[in-house]
């Protein structure tokens, strides 16, 4: 191993902390560094943040549409924990000041009543194990300049996650047809990406069964009460200050937030 877990923490930590990216995470690496060894990186930042006084909550799967592939460069699905201090209200004012260089996404969010975990979890435990879903906004910020990543460094960097902004308007699975469904991320009610969460995996719930079993690769599993992100049902679309943002799915609910210039 060539990853050097505390010092990779180290850089995020300070890019967090003022806003200033870094020029090189992990880069390329060299090919005895393995997503395991990327994974300890986004677990020594949450063992730090945890003592001092933060809480895992859940966790996040990203890039797993084609769109978002393309997008940022990366030809595999990333992922990360998710924590209570990156979750904001909505309808509230998010400050731009709090980011490097976000992009908003659109997601069915899945809470869950049981435990997952395993090499071969499979789409029905997903939908036997989920509590309820709800409209969810994930804003994405890379800590590496430029977002100039490779699969490990968004690993290492917790998924590239920025924040999490949910709806009050939970549904039960059988409530939705979650393998069509559109969504749209509107700026000031004006469309600015569309797409459908069938370009999750085919279907969310089986983008969250993927996770479930790729996590277990490194001991890991989901837990009943868990927020799960199962990934971007469109492209992420870069955040514009002074707007009011809003993701809408078409017969289920919405969210927004203002996303405000100011400091």
């Amino acid at each position: 191993m060539t990853i050097n877990i505390n010092q990779i923490a180290d850089r995020i930590e300070e890019a967090h902390r003022t806003r200033t990216p870094v020029d090189v995470l992990i880069g390329s690496g060299n090919p005895e560094d393995s997503k395991h060894d990327a994974l300890r990186v986004a677990q020594e930042v949450v063992r730090r943040r945890v003592q001092a006084g933060d809480r895992q909550v859940g966790f996040k799967l990203g890039n797993i549409a084609k769109a978002m592939q393309d997008k940022f460069g990366v030809d595999e699905p990333d992922y990360g924990p998710l924590l209570a201090s990156q979750f904001y209200s909505e309808n509230l004012e998010i400050s731009a000041s709090e980011f490097i260089e976000p992009f908003v996404e659109l997601e069915p969010a899945f809470v869950l009543k049981k435990d997952l975990s395993g090499p071969n979890v499979t789409p029905h435990e997903v939908i036997s194990a989920t509590d309820y879903v709800l409209p969810a906004i994930e804003i994405i910020d890379s800590r590496v300049t430029d977002w100039k990543i490779g699969l490990l460094d968004t690993i290492a960097d917790g998924g590239s996650v920025g924040g999490v902004i949910t709806s009050a308007q939970p549904r039960l699975l059988s409530e939705l047809n979650l393998s069509n469904l559109r969504g749209e991320i509107r700026y000031d009610g004006k469309v600015v990406a569309s797409g459908n969460t069938s370009a999750i995996y085919g279907n969310p719930v089986s983008a969250i069964a993927w996770l479930v079993r790729k996590i277990s690769e490194y001991g890991l599993g989901l837990h009943a009460g868990d927020f799960v992100l199962p990934g971007s049902c469109l492209a992420a679309e870069k955040l514009v200050p002074g707007v009011q943002v809003s993701g809408v799915f078409e017969g289920w609910g919405e969210v927004n937030f203002d996303y405000s210039a100011t400091n």
